[in-house]
């Protein structure tokens, strides 16, 4: 066969690939990182508000079934649950004493993701650190304290660069989600995020450093804190909190 007859029947086979929609063919890894995009952009459409809270939570319900179905193995979970605890997200900190509240803050009266008219509630714990003069860093050590996983799983949306302009609440922020749980961690109000969409993280692994970005976290009346939130999925795969402060009471401490 001749090169121009090569080149012709190429040319054809390209030509009915397009024809039928024919597009090349996603690995399980490219397939995560649009998942994790569907997951952002449904973030910034609700901050945005260009899309209905009806609309956004059916988004969610579908991109968090295909996030649960690539990941999800019932052994590899049961092997994850046995052998990894909880682990404190601040290293160099005890849950007693920077835990807000004792746990007192924690409450999801009228929360909903989806809808940003909606501003009571607060399904979550502060974890706050020893940084008197608000350099973000700890009084004591003079250096920046590590965000810690807490459990492990696949990170779906950060925002790196927040600036004090802006009216986001939760600053620099990391979405992770955990297929054993079947749930979302949020951490908030980091100075630094050190983790990408797409990345598994382990429990324990450092994914940040605490920080006062957001909207109010950044004023001066609010001492620096991590603010973590758990929304667990339910059977139709939308969120629920869920109160982690036994996880947190109990979980393993790292030192500096």
């Amino acid at each position: 066969m001749d090169v121009k007859s090569l080149l012709y029947r190429l040319t054809s086979l390209f030509l009915i690939m397009s024809l039928m929609g024919w597009k090349k063919v996603e690995t399980p890894s490219e397939q995560m990182l649009n998942y994790c995009q569907l997951f952002q952009k449904i973030q910034v459409d609700v901050r945005e508000q260009t899309v209905s809270p009806d609309s956004a939570a059916r988004a969610f319900q579908e991109v968090m079934r295909k996030i649960q179905q690539q990941l999800t193995h019932p052994d590899s979970c049961r092997s994850e649950q046995q052998s990894t605890a909880f682990v404190y997200p601040l290293r160099g900190y005890q849950p007693k004493y920077s835990i807000g509240g004792g746990g007192r803050g924690y409450y999801n009266k009228g929360f909903n993701l989806f809808d940003m008219e909606v501003k009571s509630g607060h399904p979550a714990h502060d974890l706050f650190i020893r940084d008197g003069n608000q350099d973000n860093l700890d009084d004591r050590m003079c250096l920046p304290v590590d965000l810690l996983a807490i459990s492990s799983g696949i990170v779906l949306a950060t925002e790196t660069n927040w600036q004090p302009e802006s009216e986001l609440r939760g600053g620099n922020f990391i979405w992770v989600y955990d297929p054993c749980l079947n749930g979302l961690f949020y951490y908030a109000h980091n100075s630094r995020v050190v983790v990408e969409p797409g990345q598994w993280v382990k429990a324990g692994e450092k994914i940040g450093e605490v920080g006062r970005t957001g909207f109010n976290a950044y004023k001066e009346r609010s001492p620096t804190h991590l603010h973590l939130m758990f929304l667990r999925l339910d059977a139709d795969f939308l969120p629920e909190p869920e109160n982690t402060i036994d996880w947190l009471r109990n979980a393993e401490t790292r030192e500096w």
